[in-house]
C-alpha cells in the first residue's frame, strides 16, 4: 500500500508566489531580500494555517541561496525550528542562546523558527530579550504565533511585525479547483465554495476538508456530496425556507424545520444561516453590491432571481426577527418553540388577510353631497315572512321602496314589519345572547357603508383650518370633563407638513397619553378637514423641559425683575433664598 500525503503536505508552497492570499507580506519579504533590507528578528501573526510557517520556510531558504545553488537544497544545517509550545523553560532558551554564538557551516545565515512563541513563560522572555536585540550578524530569529497579545510588548518592540490576513473564499476556492486539476477530479464550482466556507480562512483546513471529501465521493466532487459529507445547510434549504414563508405556507415551514432538526442540525445555525441568507438577498437588491455576495456564479443567479420576489421591507423585518431569535436563542428554555414562532412571525409579514385590513371609515353625507353623488341606500329583507305572537300567524306587510337620501348613507335602511301586540314588549338583558348577536349585527351593517382606502376625500389643508379645528376638539375634551387631554393638546401647537401632523412634547408621558387618544383625535380631525391622509407624529424633546428648569436663585431674580420691593423685604428680616 502507496503511503498517503495528505494535500497540506503535498502542495505546501515552494516559493512565495505559491503562497495563497498573502500577496503584499511576499512582495515586502522579497523586495526587503533583494534590497539588503531584511531585519534580524520577525514575527509572523495571524490566524491558523493561512501560511506563517510555510513563509517562514520560504524566506530561510532563499536568504541562504546563491546562484549555484540547486532547487532541492533544503539548508537542513541552517534552519533549526523550535517549538515554544513544548520548550518554553529559561533553560530551553539559554541553550537556543549558546547556539546562536556558533556560526553557519554552509550558507551565510542560521534562521532560528520559533513556533507557537507566545507559549513562552515569562522568565523565558526575559531571558530572550538581550538575544533577541542584538543577535549576531549571521543570525535571523523568525517568531510565529497565533496569539500575537499574550506576547510581552518588550519582545514585540525588538521584532518586526508581519500580520497575515485570513485567506477569502475566492483565493480558497481557486487555489481548491487547480488542486482539482492537478489530482484529476472533476468538482462543482458549488463545492468547491462550500468547502472554502467552511474553512473559515485557513488554507490549511480547506486542503483537509477537500481530502476527507474526495475520500467520500471519490473523483466527483458534487454540492450535494459536500453537503452531505460536512453536514452542513446549503443553500437550497434557505431558498426553500424562504420561498414558504413568502408564499405564507406556516404548516409546511414548520414541517421543513423538523426535518431539519431530524438530520441533526442545530436550530441556533439554521436561524443564523436564514438571517444570513436575508442579507445576502438585501445585497442582491442593488447591482453595485452584489460583489459583496461570496458564493458562486449559478447560486449567484439564483439569489438575484429570488431578492426580486422580496421587498426591502419584509427583508428588514425578516433579518430583525431573526437576529432577535438569534440573541434570545442561548437563554431561552424551550429553544424549538422560538424558533417555531420566528418563522411564524416571519410567515406573516407578507400575510394581507382580515387582520392586515382594519382601516374602515364610514364617509359622511357631507362627502357625496360635495361631489354630487347620489348613494345607494343598504336595505335588507326580513328573513320571515310571518312572526307568531300569543300562537297566532301574523303576515308582514309589504314596504314601500324607501326614498334614496344622502341622510340615510350613514344608517342602512332595512324595511320592518308593522304588528301589534297586545302583551307589553319585553326588555332584554344586556348581557344576553340575543343582545349581543344584534349589536354584532348592527356593527356589520355599519361596515356596509365602506369605499376603498383609495377614494377617501384627500382635500388639501391649511394650518389655519388645522388650528381652528385643534382648538375645536380642545374645547370638546374640557366640555367633556377630560381636562388633562385638553391640557396635554394646549401644550404645544401643531405643525402640519404635507399631510403630517407634528407635535413635540418635554417628556415621554404626555406622547403616551396622547397616543392613546390618538383614534378619535385623528378621527375627528380627518372627517373635519376632508382629508384622510392625515397622520400624527409625536417626539420628544428633554431641551424644552431643561429651558423651563429654573434653579430657586433665578426663580428669586426673575420675581426681582417685576418687583424690586421683594429684596427691600428679603433684606429686612434676614430671609434666605
Amino acid at each position: 500500500m502507496e503511503h498517503f500525503v495528505v494535500s497540506a503536505r503535498k502542495y505546501r508552497p515552494q516559493t512565495f508566489k505559491d503562497v495563497v492570499g498573502q500577496q503584499a507580506i511576499t512582495n515586502t519579504l522579497l523586495n526587503a531580500i533583494e534590497n539588503n533590507h531584511l531585519a534580524q528578528a520577525l514575527l509572523f501573526t495571524g490566524p491558523r494555517g493561512v501560511g506563517k510557517t510555510t513563509c517562514a520556510r520560504i524566506l530561510a531558504k532563499m536568504i541562504n541561496s546563491d546562484g549555484d545553488t540547486k532547487e532541492d537544497e533544503d539548508f537542513a544545517f541552517n534552519i533549526f525550528e523550535l517549538d515554544a509550545a513544548s520548550n518554553n523553560s529559561v533553560d530551553d532558551i539559554r541553550s537556543l542562546t549558546d547556539q546562536v554564538r556558533i556560526p553557519p557551516q554552509v550558507g551565510k545565515y542560521k534562521v532560528y523558527i520559533i513556533d507557537e512563541v507566545h507559549m513562552l513563560s515569562q522568565a523565558a522572555f526575559n531571558a530572550f530579550l538581550k538575544t533577541l536585540e542584538e543577535p549576531p550578524k549571521h543570525c535571523i530569529f523568525i517568531l510565529a504565533t497565533t496569539e500575537k497579545h499574550k506576547i510581552i510588548p518588550t519582545i514585540l518592540s525588538r521584532c518586526q511585525i508581519f500580520d497575515f490576513k485570513r485567506i477569502t473564499v475566492a483565493d480558497a476556492k481557486e487555489y481548491l479547483k487547480y488542486i482539482a486539476q492537478e489530482q484529476g477530479i472533476t468538482a462543482e464550482d458549488d463545492a468547491l465554495h462550500i468547502i472554502a466556507q467552511k474553512a473559515d480562512g485557513a488554507m490549511r483546513d480547506a486542503l483537509s476538508i477537500f481530502d476527507r471529501v474526495v475520500s467520500f465521493s471519490g473523483k466527483n466532487l458534487t454540492r450535494q456530496a459536500v453537503t452531505e459529507n460536512l453536514n452542513v445547510l446549503d443553500y437550497e434549504t434557505y431558498f426553500t425556507s424562504t420561498d414558504l414563508i413568502l408564499e405564507n405556507k406556516i404548516p409546511d415551514l414548520l414541517v421543513q424545520f423538523n426535518t431539519i432538526l431530524s438530520k441533526g442540525f442545530d436550530g441556533h445555525h439554521y436561524i443564523a444561516g436564514l438571517a444570513s441568507h436575508f442579507r445576502d438577498l438585501m445585497v442582491c437588491k442593488n447591482p453595485s453590491t452584489i460583489p459583496l455576495l461570496e458564493v458562486g456564479e449559478d447560486t449567484s443567479i439564483k439569489y438575484q432571481d429570488q431578492s426580486q420576489k422580496t421587498t426591502h421591507t419584509f427583508l428588514m423585518e425578516g433579518i430583525r426577527l431573526a437576529n432577535d431569535c438569534d440573541l434570545k436563542y442561548k437563554t431561552s428554555k424551550n429553544q424549538r418553540l422560538l424558533v417555531e414562532l420566528t418563522l411564524m412571525q416571519l410567515a406573516s409579514i407578507t400575510f394581507d388577510g382580515e387582520k392586515k385590513n382594519l382601516k374602515h371609515f364610514i364617509i359622511p353625507p357631507s362627502y357625496f353631497k360635495a361631489r354630487g353623488i347620489t348613494p345607494i341606500p343598504v336595505t335588507k329583507k326580513p328573513k320571515v315572512e310571518g312572526v307568531a305572537f300569543n300562537n297566532a300567524q301574523v303576515k308582514t306587510a309589504e314596504q314601500p321602496k324607501p326614498k334614496e337620501s344622502i341622510a340615510d348613507v350613514s344608517e342602512p335602511v332595512i324595511a320592518v314589519p308593522k304588528i301589534s301586540i297586545n302583551n307589553p314588549k319585553k326588555s332584554t338583558s344586556g348581557l344576553s345572547l340575543k343582545s349581543i348577536r344584534e349589536k354584532k349585527e348592527h356593527l356589520l351593517r355599519q361596515m356596509d357603508v365602506v369605499i376603498d382606502e383609495d377614494d377617501l376625500p384627500k382635500e388639501p389643508v391649511t394650518q389655519e383650518a388645522l388650528d381652528e379645528a385643534w382648538k375645536i376638539y380642545t374645547a370638546k375634551m374640557d366640555q367633556k370633563g377630560e381636562k388633562i387631554m385638553a391640557s396635554i393638546l394646549q401644550m404645544d401647537q401643531p405643525k402640519l407638513k404635507g399631510t403630517t401632523i407634528y407635535l413635540t412634547y418635554s417628556n415621554n408621558t404626555n406622547k403616551i397619553e396622547l397616543e392613546r387618544a390618538e383614534f378619535p383625535l385623528m378621527a375627528f380631525l380627518k372627517k373635519r378637514l376632508l382629508n384622510y391622509d392625515l397622520k400624527l407624529d409625536i417626539t420628544v424633546n428633554e431641551e424644552i423641559a431643561k429651558k423651563y428648569a429654573f434653579t430657586p436663585l433665578e426663580k428669586y431674580e426673575k420675581l426681582k425683575e417685576k418687583n424690586p420691593n421683594i429684596e427691600v423685604l428679603r433684606q429686612t428680616f434676614g430671609l434666605d433664598i
